[in-house]
């Protein structure tokens, strides 16, 4: 048997390649929509993709199952309660697939979806009772378990989908033997729990000594459990789960049309007709010069999970980036299904050379220039509520990043507002975001609260002083 774990950083993504030497058959499970490494890697090895399963409707990122079915001609593979635009097998609980010297067989486990499955895996060389691997979505993850609060606009409730996953965890996951392989959906980074770990695959035994969902409790002590301090879940969640369901183009279909390259004057038209402009270059060079009214993400860091959060779907998109990096741009937008991309200006921000009129820069302070001019400023913390609670400056405001855009009224304007997080990629977002809502007197802090508490550790509360 073959067997391959993909990680995608970015997005804190696992997805799964299954293969059977003997009948050179692939098999992929929660695809990524970028398919080509799959294609690939099947290639390599003389596989045959005919198999993609989903183990759930994926709420942050779309999933690349249509892409392999465009691809290979690949069969769908849903579990039971799914329900979709585009043909695929319903898998029940107790369903066989068996190929050469593989199994799969299905568990139907909802509990983060209603539609949520996990999948045996046996290699029947080495053992045909017992798996090998569970591919557990996002049913259980390393550390922790999926969240049941995200379909709770749909028709069923955080508190019914915990009890789903209480009996889901207990009933069967529980039950497989203890040194079953563990792999899920996601990692460490991933909305889609609170307390993910940065290992990617674990034990069943593993996972009922130290997850702390495991642990022996009564259904309502762990609905209670689950459904509390989840982080905030973005409003392109939604999105993404339904648009998961739909028979959409492909990612290629929207890089086709996508990939234009736009002259000023057109990027300026767009701009004035309410178009996103999209910065994804570094943070300094965000920060030393952009277009007004620009936002920067910056592909160097979460970059698609913070333009889901902070940019609509709805409304076309324009790229500024580094001169070829225009393609990973829009592929990495097209992840999280943005794919409204009107096109990219040509030639990048040195096309507003001989236009400084038209151009902006944040000021960037050291963590020196910080401790001097400390007690005239307002100082904006844009980290999470939990990371404010740990440390934080005397007298900071926390504002989330996820929450800004809602909360502006909070920020003062009539002050020079310094902007941190903890290493300054989501601050030089909030800046950018600040700058585009008319505020003038701000800064960005370099190196985020990080660089300051190396310095000057008594500028710093936290819970342990």
């Amino acid at each position: 048997m073959f067997f391959k774990q993909y990680y995608l950083g970015c997005l804190a993504h696992a997805s799964y390649l299954i293969g059977d030497e003997k009948t050179k058959t692939g098999i992929v499970v929660d695809p990524q929509r970028d398919i080509e490494q799959y294609l690939q890697d099947a290639e390599s090895n003389g596989f045959q993709i005919k198999h993609v399963f989903l183990t759930h409707f994926h709420a942050d990122f779309i999933a690349g199952h249509l892409e392999l079915r465009s691809q290979t001609g690949a069969t769908i593979h849903l579990g039971a309660k799914a329900q979709a635009e585009f043909d695929f097998l319903s898998e029940k609980n107790g369903n066989i697939l068996e190929i050469g010297d593989i199994r799969l067989g299905i568990i139907e486990t909802p509990g983060h979806t209603p539609e949520g499955i996990s999948i045996l895996i046996y290699d029947l060389n080495e053992n045909s009772s017992d798996p090998k691997i569970v591919l557990t979505g996002d049913t259980l993850f390393i550390g922790d378990v999926g969240r049941p609060d995200l379909m709770a606009s749909v028709g069923v409730t955080a508190q019914e989908l915990a009890a789903m996953l209480y009996f889901s965890l207990r009933e069967k996951l529980m039950s497989l033997p203890d040194n079953t392989l563990v792999y899920p959906a996601h990692g460490a980074g991933s909305l889609c729990g609170k307390n993910l770990s940065d290992e990617t695959v674990s034990t069943i035994g593993e996972q009922k000594a130290l997850n702390y969902a495991l642990q022996p409790m009564s259904c309502e002590e762990f609905v209670a459990l689950v459904t509390e301090n989840q982080p905030l879940a973005p409003e392109y969640f939604s999105y993404d789960a339904q648009l998961n369901k739909k028979e959409r183009q492909t990612l290629d279909e929207s890089l086709l049309s996508g990939l234009k390259a736009l002259d000023l004057k057109e990027v300026l038209t767009f701009q004035n007709k309410g178009y996103q402009i999209l910065d994804t270059r570094p943070d300094q060079d965000f920060n030393a010069a952009h277009l007004k009214g620009s936002i920067g993400i910056g592909l160097n860091g979460k970059f698609a999970t913070w333009c889901g959060i902070i940019l609509n779907p709805e409304i076309p998109t324009v790229i500024i980036s580094e001169p070829g990096f225009e393609k990973e741009s829009e592929m990495r937008l097209g992840r999280i299904g943005f794919d409204k991309i009107a096109g990219y200006l040509k030639g990048g921000i040195k096309a507003l050379e001989n236009n400084p009129d038209l151009t902006e820069s944040i000021a960037c302070w050291t963590p020196q220039e910080f401790e001097k001019k400390k007690d005239t400023i307002f100082i904006l913390d844009v980290r999470s509520p939990n990371e404010f609670g740990d440390s934080h400056f005397k007298g900071a405001l926390n504002v989330p990043l996820n929450n800004l855009t809602k909360e502006f009224k909070s920020v003062p304007k009539n002050k020079l507002i310094l902007v941190h997080c903890a290493g300054g990629y989501r601050s030089t977002i909030a800046c950018s975001l600040l700058k585009k809502e008319g505020y003038t007197n701000i800064a960005n802090l370099l190196g985020g609260i990080s660089a300051v508490e190396k310095a000057y550790y008594n500028l710093i509360e936290s819970n342990s002083s």
